[in-house]
């Protein structure tokens, strides 16, 4: 099987997770449990299974409700669409791999698929309500530090990471931490500092602050943007979720591995 077909098969696999995540997203503190079956959010409708089918199933019903018609999010057709693109990146990350080592290959895609789906839904959740859940965020923590103690770079096996290691999100977070604290959480949330810990302990400390600063970068670039579109009601005092913007930097270093000096580099050539 060749890498492009590889890419395709996760691709579509990234979209039936992208499915269970928007699942997650939505029922996420609002008292439903994962389990049961889905419902129209409008009439209630139990769906069948082929209204399930990511991608496909909001494409043919033309983002609508088969029964009462009501629009549906296009929230679903995007989570299915961008984990399955993510997932298919990050295939391709590790696809040198295969064949000699594909037990290898196996675990790093696990384990790199699991951190972005959690980023996923921190990500669509901080955007629909301007709040990054500490469930969601010291689950990311604790992975990400744990993760530390077997994976590191293209190895698996237990090994004690550097003290600096041990101190990476810490040290990312305080300073944003420390805005927060003096600005009273009108520069910056404290749920965006507790994620720049988990970012710091999933890259390690020099790739972690280029996530940050490429966050920085891309939430300045989409603010800036959307105040010079005219038809936009985005103002100065609106506010914008961060979380999303940190998630795309980490994608970014983690897909590329950026570290500070590779980082610099881009600015002196």
């Amino acid at each position: 099987m060749d890498d492009i077909a590889i890419g395709i098969i996760i691709f579509f696999f990234g979209t039936i997770i992208g499915s269970f995540l928007n699942v997650v997203i939505y029922r996420f503190q609002s008292g439903r449990g994962l389990g049961g079956r889905s419902i129209c959010m409008s009439c209630s409708r139990t769906l069948s299974w082929f209204e399930l089918v990511p991608l496909a199933s909001f494409i043919v019903q033309d983002g609508r409700c088969r029964t009462c018609k009501t629009r549906i999010s296009p929230q679903y057709l995007i989570v299915e669409a961008l984990t399955g693109f993510i997932f298919m990146l990050l295939t391709l990350k590790y696809i040198a791999l295969l064949p000699a080592h594909t037990s290898l290959f196996v675990a790093l895609l696990v384990y790199a698929m699991y951190f972005f789906s959690l980023l996923v839904v921190i990500s669509v959740y901080d955007f629909r309500h301007k709040i990054i859940p500490d469930k969601l965020v010291y689950t990311f923590i604790v992975c990400a530090f744990l993760g530390q103690f077997f994976v590191h770079g293209t190895s698996v096996g237990f090994a004690m990471p550097s003290a600096l290691a041990l101190f990476s999100g810490l040290i990312i977070a305080l300073p944003f931490a420390l805005i927060w604290y003096f600005s009273q959480g009108r520069a910056m949330g404290l749920g965006d500092a507790k994620l720049m810990i988990g970012i710091g302990y999933l890259l390690g400390l020099s790739q972690g602050v280029v996530a940050v600063m490429l966050g920085f970068i891309f939430g300045a670039v989409t603010a800036l943007s959307l105040l010079l579109l005219r038809r936009s009601r985005f103002t100065m005092k609106s506010e914008i979720p961060f979380g999303p913007f940190l998630a795309v930097g980490a994608l970014v270093v983690f897909l590329y591995t950026i570290d500070i000096p590779t980082f610099l580099s881009f600015f002196q050539s």
